[in-house]
């Protein structure tokens, strides 16, 4: 008895079909769209103006900075006023000043917000309410009201035309204080619980839990501080006397005092005054978009 196979048919697997769409295809230019496109263009370019602007006059020779009409590229460009920027003023010293002071005013702003932020976070104590509302209303007190009694304080420390003098009183930073608390409000008590049945002390906790899940808003801090330590011009212009210990806000303008009005040689201090900022900016700017957007969301 003979058997006799079939031959089995291969099934040809069908190709995958993708499903149809439904609804109407939204344009993949809409007018909202564009409108924003736009404005942030005409936005970027208003601020681009000015630098470009003083950018392009510092290049001038003085002669053609006051000609009419005003025209927009130099004719003859020149780096004479840089040079007789730096000739004039000790800009190397200034540049290291204002470098140790806006680092030293960042690195304890943060220290003591982190520290004070996570008190008022985490902590209960007597008068904890009243005491936070004195940090928020001390963000209403203009410094400027500040100035005398700061600087007999200092004076009476014997700080004055010292680096301590000039970055003690911008230590103390109550916004920064209100933001930090607000983002530690936002993060969830179930890890410092889970870092408390591991025996972690309540110092172990800030600095190996908090602070590294805080580091997107604690790097916009950061920048944020920096930036303001740097062109902080009233108090160390107050606090210093001795040409050796000004910043470069205070240092570029006695140099302008001492020539007068010369455009090309104000635009080129300017150009060189911000020019770090600018680099600071454009290194860290992820970080101040998502630690701002992270501050707005969890507080």
């Amino acid at each position: 008895m003979t058997t006799t196979t079939m031959p089995t048919e291969r099934r040809s697997a069908a190709p995958a079909t993708r499903p149809a769409r439904s609804g109407p295809v939204k344009p993949r230019w809409t007018f909202a769209g564009t409108a924003t496109a736009v404005g942030a263009v005409i936005l970027a370019a208003l601020w681009l103006v000015p630098l470009l602007w003083a950018l392009d006059t510092s290049l001038k020779p003085e002669p053609e900075t006051t000609r009419a009409p005003i025209t927009w590229l130099p004719e003859a460009p020149t780096g004479d006023a840089y040079r007789s920027v730096i000739e004039q003023g000790d800009l190397i010293r200034w540049f290291l000043n204002s470098t140790v002071v806006s680092i030293l005013v960042t690195a304890l702003t943060l220290f003591v917000s982190v520290l004070a932020a996570y008190g008022f976070s985490r902590t209960t104590f007597p008068g904890r309410r009243v005491l936070f509302g004195l940090i928020i209303a001390g963000i209403l007190v203009p410094p400027q009201v500040l100035i005398v009694p700061l600087f007999q304080e200092m004076t009476g420390l014997g700080l004055v035309d010292t680096y301590w003098g000039i970055v003690l009183p911008q230590v103390v930073a109550p916004v920064m204080v209100f933001v930090l608390k607000k983002f530690f409000d936002g993060i969830s008590r179930d890890y410092e619980d889970a870092a408390r049945v591991d025996g972690a002390s309540r110092w172990r906790i800030v600095w190996s839990v908090m602070v590294p899940m805080s580091r997107p808003i604690l790097v916009a801090v950061g920048i944020f501080t920096f930036i303001g330590a740097w062109n902080n011009f009233l108090w160390p212009f107050i606090v210093t006397t001795d040409p050796s210990m000004m910043t470069i806000p205070v240092g570029l303008a006695n140099v302008q005092g001492s020539y007068g009005l010369r455009y090309a040689q104000i635009m080129a201090s300017a150009v060189l005054g911000g020019l770090p900022l600018l680099i600071v900016y454009a290194l860290f700017q992820r970080h101040v978009v998502r630690g701002v957007g992270d501050a707005g969301i969890k507080g």
